[in-house]
């Protein structure tokens, strides 16, 4: 059946260019995965706040791996973009960040990251979305990026603020985490904001 509107999105043009690695500044690059980061994903984690916020945890290296080689697929299958988020000069995990579920229709994607706890405080989350944001506007051509998280990870929340996600409300019981059901903060930036 013919659709009535154009992909916002050419679909073929992600997968058509290598994964790019993106500079974030303060000394935080943004960089494809590679099987070699499988310890230090297995070792992040094992972070209590990974395993309450992401509800999963990694109980091998092999394991880890198996992650990894998915996350590295997504941009081939052009269903998402996973960027391990390191020191620029020592290489050392930081954090994560990705888009998830792309959608080239609709030009829009879901957002997620997570921090290792060394990294913590230090506004490397906000500067890894800012820099991840600014090529799925800029570069992918993207119109809209969402970003949600339960209303408990205040943490999460200032990563959103700081990084211009407008508030649009509250998705009320909508998350099953370890420790019940969870209402979830919902996140919006559009290309047209910058």
């Amino acid at each position: 059946m013919p659709t009535l509107v154009h992909s916002t999105v050419p679909v073929g043009s992600v997968a058509a260019q290598p994964q790019p690695t993106l500079p974030a500044g303060d000394g935080v690059l943004l960089r494809p995965w590679t099987l070699g980061d499988a310890q230090a994903v297995m070792d992040a984690y094992q972070d209590g706040e990974i395993q309450r916020w992401h509800v999963q945890r990694a109980d091998s290296v092999a394991e880890a791996q198996e992650w990894i080689a998915g996350w590295q697929g997504g941009w081939a299958s052009e269903t998402g973009a996973h960027w391990a988020v390191v020191d620029s000069e020592t290489d050392v995990l930081l954090a994560r960040a990705a888009l998830k579920g792309l959608k080239f229709a609709d030009g829009t994607a879901d957002v997620a990251y997570w921090t290792v706890p060394a990294a913590r405080g230090r506004g490397v989350c906000p500067r890894a979305v800012e820099a991840m944001a600014s090529w799925a506007f800029d570069v992918a051509g993207f119109h809209r990026l969402d970003l949600e998280h339960a209303m408990g990870n205040t943490a999460s929340c200032r990563v959103a603020e700081k990084t211009g996600f407008a508030v649009e409300g509250v998705r009320r019981s909508a998350w099953l985490q370890a420790d019940g059901r969870h209402d979830v903060h919902v996140h919006a930036r559009l290309r047209s904001e910058g």
